[in-house]
């Protein structure tokens, strides 16, 4: 069988290319005696090389080297630019004969000093010079395989920037291609694998045998474990998602009891909601007003925001129920006040359901700015859920944005369509395979449960039942929750920092794509304001285009609003 090299002319070309770099450095060599005073020598700071006798025009290749080394380590001690010199010597084919003790010498009595001066660069160079010039076993095999390893990871990771994604971003567990890795080598196990770990343990013990090279080893594979980017983090995630992904597709049966009651028909079903609400009354009012025009019996609404004012209008209605969540609250509570607004609203919701066990059959737990849309009457739907169910999800449909009112139109996730991940670019054909479904916000949908079942908690997005999810729920047909999560340009531009940091844009392990607080960071600091608005335009604006790919692909949902009639039917004039 034939054999193609992958570089022309073999291994002799190879070595040939690799000689041609190692030319010796000419003239006085521009190093110190090896008893040079380091001390002094780091206690001297860089100056502009512009303006000394390094500046050009070169005499020759030192010059050169000196100037550029000067000009990286401007503001940096004298000693980091005799490190680099020493390091270009070191090298090449020949060099001065106190090199590499000088070299030595820098790293046994001015490591700590040069490990504060270096950047990761350059500290790989000093490792990798350590595989060439070490004076003892530990240090040149420590030195030649952190050599490899950081070379290895510069090849490969140079290459994946084609693949489209940042450093930072893992690949999907869902896309693995099956197939023999080069030299007919198995694949790493994401679960269970263990050769990364065999690798930075061995290199962190083998180090240890060198006093010299082990501040310096340590502190490289220190910096490698911690690096937020790199092959290591994106398999650790990857790993933990596969993890959790197997760990779905085989979990354990956990229904929650739901208590024998009788059944219920849809005139006698009561159901109500719960929220946590930071807003101004009129948007608190239109939400309270479209539900309890669709039949809610109760609306528990904790006003995350402490507001009199709001607390006694709405406290007018009998069938709404205010609670401040002041300081007086909390200490009632008996827990401090939960710092995540996500752990408060559960808080809540949890402290609602137990409570109403006597007064509801169902409760939702829904934010301010969602709101129901069902098919056909509510009750209606409730009651034909089976009797041994104890959650019903609610799917999101997230609105499209106007200028000139509330929206009107929704868009569904393709997975709620039946419609595969990669239409998504045909829908959104510059973000869409970057975002989860298409959405912006939550695709999980928020869920009603049945109060008075033992044990059990209601979340955000699901009810749990003795810790873990509870797996006898349900999806009812003709039931959807309209998500008024960027109505407008200026509601999503206001709220982008808070949902970065704390929201919904949070970074999100369990998905492989990018994430929207990535993807918007990226737009944002490449093309400022104006890539922000051409994402919103081509994701979240009500354009005719956009329904109009929506409709044909099954993902387009439409209700008109109208929330000014709404309040005036249930609260009469706002004050």
């Amino acid at each position: 069988m034939s054999r193609t090299p992958t570089y022309p002319g073999g291994i002799d070309a190879i070595i040939a290319q690799y000689e041609a770099r190692r030319a010796p450095l000419p003239r006085d060599h521009g190093l110190p005696p090896a008893g040079a005073d380091l001390t002094a020598l780091a206690n001297q700071i860089v100056d502009d090389p512009d303006k000394g006798p390094f500046a050009p025009p070169f005499a020759d290749n030192l010059q050169r080297k000196t100037y550029q080394l000067r000009k990286e380590l401007q503001g940096q001690s004298e000693l980091t630019v005799l490190h680099g010199l020493t390091i270009s010597h070191l090298r090449k084919r020949s060099f001065p004969d106190h090199a590499p003790l000088l070299f030595q010498r820098l790293w046994a009595d001015q490591g700590a000093h040069l490990l504060d001066q270096l950047d990761a660069r350059w500290l790989v160079s000093a490792v990798t010079t350590f595989g060439d010039h070490g004076t003892t076993p530990v240090q040149r095999s420590t030195g030649l395989a952190l050599t490899t390893l950081f070379g290895m990871m510069k090849l490969y990771e140079s290459e994946r920037l084609y693949s489209g994604k940042s450093p930072d971003t893992p690949f999907a567990v869902t896309d693995r291609h099956r197939a023999k890795l080069p030299l007919q080598m198995d694949a790493y196990a994401l679960v269970g694998g263990g050769l990364d770990v065999n690798l930075i343990a061995r290199l962190w013990q083998e180090a240890e045998g060198d006093p010299v090279i082990q501040p310096l080893a340590h502190h490289l594979l220190d910096l490698l474990i911690h690096d937020p980017a790199g092959v290591f983090r994106r398999l650790s995630i990857m790993s933990a998602r596969k993890a959790r992904r197997d760990k779905s597709q085989t979990m354990a049966e956990n229904p929650a009891p739901v208590p024998a009651r009788p059944r219920k028909t849809a005139e006698t079903l009561r159901w109500g909601l719960v929220s946590t609400i930071k807003a101004p009354l009129p948007q608190i009012a239109r939400f309270a007003a479209h539900h309890l025009d669709f039949g809610a019996q109760d609306l528990h609404l904790y006003l995350d925001h402490p507001d009199p004012e709001s607390a006694a209008f709405l406290s007018r209605h009998p069938r709404i129920h205010v609670t401040q969540c002041d300081d007086a609250y909390w200490q009632a509570s008996g827990r401090a006040r939960p710092e995540a607004h996500q752990l408060r609203q559960a808080y809540n919701a949890t402290r609602t359901l137990r409570a109403c066990a006597d007064t509801l059959d169902w409760l939702g737990h829904i934010d301010h700015d969602e709101f129901l849309i069902p098919a056909q009457p509510l009750s209606q739907i409730l009651a034909s859920i089976a009797p041994d169910i104890a959650l019903a999800r609610v799917p999101p449909a997230e609105a499209l944005a106007r200028e000139d009112g509330p929206p009107q139109h929704f868009k569904l996730t393709h997975k709620q369509a039946g419609v595969k991940k990669s239409q998504l670019q045909d829908i959104y054909p510059t973000f869409g395979l970057h975002l989860f479904g298409g959405f912006l916000s939550h695709t999980g949908g928020k869920v009603f449960a049945r109060p008075g079942i033992p044990d059990t908690r209601l979340g955000i997005h699901t009810l749990k039942y003795k810790g873990e999810d509870a797996t006898n729920r349900s999806k009812p047909d003709g039931l959807f929750l309209a998500h008024f999560h960027a109505p407008d340009w200026a509601h999503f531009h206001s709220h982008l920092t808070f949902r970065r940091e704390k929201g919904s844009y949070r970074s999100n392990d369990a998905r492989p794509e990018m994430g929207q607080g990535e993807l918007l960071a990226y737009l944002e600091q490449e093309e400022g304001e104006a890539g922000l608005r051409a994402f919103f335009d081509e994701v979240c604006s009500d354009t005719p285009d956009l329904r109009a790919r929506l409709a044909a692909h099954g993902m387009l949902l439409s209700h008109e609003f109208d929330f000014d009639a709404c309040v005036r039917r249930v609260f009469g004039t706002l004050p």
